[in-house]
């Protein structure tokens, strides 16, 4: 983007050309998200601890520019895995401009019942989300090229639940959870201010209710009742945040939280 040339709306979303790792694209939203960069022209590289899943998911993508998507094995609550898989993409792919962490190993744990172990576990989602934002930080300076970091925060990161909600159906939201999540968006911030001078944007989305289809009825109602909307939100619902945040229509954008729950937030 230059002083004499004005992007149109197209240009500014368009994503011809760009590859984007996204983590977890097997998931409810991650391949929700995933189809949304590959629907705006990019090749998609999916990744899974799976890797069967992975090139499943890669196999079911658009491709309106004829962008060939791939998919690769990868766990990034292992460092290993996680340089690999990073290396495979790049490999596969010939470099990556665009990564949405989205990956993540849960636990269905509340604060009454919780060890150490599983809370010190949870937090490392951190440590992957991390490395793979400072490889793709390495790879995009080695290319001498802009990047996008797109970190998978939560509404949970920013204010508490509503135990109520909960109660008598299934354990409360992890407090673990709670805590990796608002650590993710302080994380975004540090890594925005400290990347800026590169090149490389990092900003985080923050989904707010977005129950997958196995959750009870009786909680999605709970839950919707909360919500100013007075229902959930569906994964379409993500996509144009994504794309936002990937693509050039977010160039001025960086270290900010982007939160798309339906007002649940502006109570």
């Amino acid at each position: 983007m230059t002083k004499n040339h004005e992007p149109t709306v197209q240009e500014l979303f368009d994503l011809t050309g760009r590859v984007a790792l996204v983590t977890g694209a097997s998931g409810y939203l991650g391949s929700a998200m995933a189809r949304a960069i590959a629907e705006a022209g990019a090749t998609v590289v999916a990744s899974s601890r799976n890797i069967e899943r992975a090139v499943s998911v890669a196999e079911s993508l658009p491709s309106p520019t004829g962008a060939r998507h791939y998919g690769v094995e990868l766990n990034h609550m292992k460092e290993a895995s996680t340089r690999r898989g990073f290396a495979s993409a790049v490999e596969k792919a010939g470099g990556v401009d665009i990564l949405v962490n989205n990956g993540h190993e849960g636990l269905a744990k509340d604060w009454t019942t919780v060890t150490h172990e599983e809370f010190t576990r949870q937090l490392a989602n951190a440590s992957g989300y991390f490395l793979l934002a400072n490889l793709l930080r390495d790879h995009a300076l080695e290319r001498r090229v802009k990047a996008s970091v797109i970190l998978l925060g939560s509404m949970y990161g920013s204010v508490g639940s509503y135990p109520d909600a909960y109660e008598g159906i299934c354990a409360a939201n992890s407090v673990a959870y709670q805590a990796l999540k608002g650590g993710i968006i302080q994380m975004t911030r540090h890594l925005a201010v400290c990347w800026a001078s590169t090149g490389v944007r990092v900003n985080c989305l923050s989904p707010g209710p977005f129950p997958n289809p196995n959750v009870s009825k009786e909680l999605v109602d709970r839950l919707s009742k909360k919500s100013p909307f007075g229902r959930m939100g569906v994964p379409a619902e993500l996509k144009g945040a994504v794309l936002f945040l990937a693509s050039d229509a977010s160039s001025y954008v960086t270290g900010q939280d982007l939160i798309v729950d339906g007002g649940w937030t502006a109570w």
